[in-house]
């Protein structure tokens, strides 16, 4: 599987929308059209705002793409490191904003008829390890103190010896690009761009003019930064805050009659299982094996691992798709929603769902609604940027940035293959005339050769043979075999030579 569509992008046809090709004027400029921008768009517009939306690819070409797509506010070990790091009250919060985007999307659903899968399933953390079954006996009882509707077990429904089971009741799944077409078709008041990409902000003036890569310009009152990777800094050092993993997903067919619910594996790597129906077929979603982005040479094996694991506890063998996604995690594991900086009262940012952007997206994209109608939000507070919690925050920053450091430095010195030994199908880094590029021969022999240095901060870019791209093990930009930016916080494309 070369192209490694989703599911979810390949069993729906999304309506298209023009690129932006003059200047505009609005209220609210949004820039991303995933989870977060769309619902923030659908949001403002039915209240009345004028709204316009620019998006660099399609609509919902990234992460929302590409999710397992689970609704729930279980998101791994979460609670008790909240509990202990920043108090119960604010892991009652975290709990609570995830559990309202929950019901958003279910009322969504049940008043729009929205035919998006919706199907209601217990969450279940497990552990295969007593390392890891003492943190999910720690988990469950800050459940209990937050008042979750749970239960602790030792087995789960399938040939996996389980050291300890946290069961989180009553929560859901979806087909996501499904339910977000209908929002689209619901949509008032609002312009959607595609095909343009946002650079900069002006912010000299009343109204903030978001310039894309052409040269246009969106005059807006106020701008929400959705783009996964923050578009603009704002000098708030993002790329310092957060760091990006990939994960895996393929999606087998069920061979034994799936036992319900959605599983997640406390342990690394990690593993998790969701049911989906598909073309009048039970399908299984296996998703995990993450990795810090551009730090692993052989990215196919994640997906093999995958496989495997599907062979071996579901007796699985047919594989319908395979892809990857991208997500970025905080300093604490709770996203940046709010205020892009102190003193920039007019652009707000979304963004470090840490792989639950289900949940955490549409509880920013509410939570923003609020902020741009001045309205009063009881997780402001919670989500908002310019938060640092000195312990655990500190110890992380210092890790992130002597990681991108090492890689800053160690990239540069990386040896070069020789040309010959390049094959179809295959990529390395060549030294021509003096220079370090990358090279990647297509299996058609045409050969494609770009510069090796991320246009972010100059970091040298590694090969990625799962998805044939050009990833970058510092700040996680990701750019296609022949240079163009797949994601950022670079947004500018690689040099390309002949």
């Amino acid at each position: 599987m070369d192209n490694h569509e989703s599911l979810w992008r390949d069993t729906v046809n999304l309506p298209s929308f023009p690129k932006l090709t003059n200047d505009q004027e609005t209220e609210v400029c949004i820039v991303g059209g995933g989870i977060t921008g769309l619902t923030a768009a659908y949001l403002l517009g039915k209240k009345g705002h004028r709204v316009t939306l620019l998006e660099a690819d399609t609509l919902m070409s990234g992460t929302t793409g590409y999710t397992t797509a689970k609704i729930t506010a279980q998101h791994g070990l979460i609670y008790d490191e909240l509990k202990e790091n920043m108090g119960l009250k604010k892991a009652k919060l975290y709990y609570e904003a995830n559990n309202n985007a929950l019901e958003f999307i279910k009322t969504a659903a049940e008043q729009f008829n929205i035919d998006c899968g919706l199907e209601k399933h217990d969450a279940v953390l497990y552990a295969v390890t007593d390392e890891y079954a003492d943190k999910v006996v720690k988990e469950h009882a800050a459940y209990k103190e937050i008042g979750i509707d749970c239960e602790l077990t030792d087995s789960i429904p399938f040939p996996i010896e389980v050291k300890a089971a946290l069961v989180m009741k009553n929560q859901y799944q979806f087909h996501p690009l499904m339910f977000f077409k209908k929002l689209l078709e619901e949509m008032d008041n609002v312009q959607v761009f595609e095909q343009t990409t946002a650079t900069d902000v002006e912010e000299q003036q009343e109204k903030k003019a978001v310039i894309t890569r052409d040269g246009n310009k969106v005059y807006a009152d106020k701008v929400i930064s959705a783009s996964h990777f923050p578009f603009y800094d704002a000098k708030g050092f993002y790329f310092a805050r957060m760091y990006p993993k990939r994960s895996y997903v393929v999606t087998v067919e069920e061979e034994e009659k799936y036992p319900g619910g959605m599983y997640y594996s406390a342990d690394t790597p990690s593993r998790s299982l969701r049911p989906v129906s598909h073309d009048g077929k039970r399908l299984i979603l296996i998703s995990g094996d993450s990795h810090k982005t551009g730090q692993d040479e052989d990215t196919k094996k994640h997906y093999d691992a995958l496989k495997a694991f599907g062979r071996e506890v579901l007796h699985a063998e047919k594989v319908y798709y395979e892809w990857s996604a991208q997500d970025l995690i905080t300093l604490d594991k709770v996203p940046y929603v709010g205020l892009i900086k102190k003193g920039h009262d007019s652009i707000y940012v979304a963004t470090g769902y840490r792989k639950w952007g289900m949940t955490n997206g549409i509880a920013a994209a509410l939570l923003l609604v609020d902020m741009i109608e001045g309205k009063q939000n009881p997780y402001e507070e919670l989500y908002n940027p310019s938060r640092f919690y000195s312990d655990p925050s500190l110890r992380k920053f210092i890790s992130i940035n002597l990681d991108v450091a090492k890689h800053l430095i160690g990239g540069k010195l990386k040896p070069a293959n020789n040309e010959e030994d390049l094959s179809p199908d295959e990529a390395s880094v060549l030294r021509i005339n003096g220079k370090k590029i990358g090279c990647y021969k297509d299996t058609e022999g045409n050969v494609h050769m770009v510069d090796t240095t991320c246009t972010h901060l100059g970091c040298e870019v590694a090969w990625n043979n799962g998805e044939k791209s050009w990833d970058c093990p510092c700040h996680g930009s990701r750019f296609s075999y022949d240079g163009e930016v797949l994601e950022g916080p670079a947004d500018k494309p690689l040099q390309k030579y002949q």
